[in-house]
């Protein structure tokens, strides 16, 4: 089996590459605002005050986060 060079890299391989890692890293962030959620049903009734808030802003900026990394990607 031949060894890859740099110069055999095309862009569109680099391209290919950068869209894999982005939608991995979306599903991982997805599945972890999915965990938070499941762990967090039905603790807030005697929770501190604050705790809800705080979680449902943790998921909105995971689920934002994970949108913005293929939002305008091929």
């Amino acid at each position: 089996m031949s060894e890859l060079r740099p110069g055999d890299i095309t862009d569109e391989m680099r391209q290919a590459m950068d869209t894999a890692q982005r939608q991995g890293l979306q599903k991982d962030l997805r599945t972890l605002a999915a965990n938070i959620r499941a762990d967090a049903e039905g603790r807030y009734p005697g929770a501190a005050p604050g705790w809800q808030d705080g979680v449902e802003w943790t998921l909105r900026w995971i689920e934002n986060t994970a949108g913005q990394l293929t939002e305008g990607k091929p």
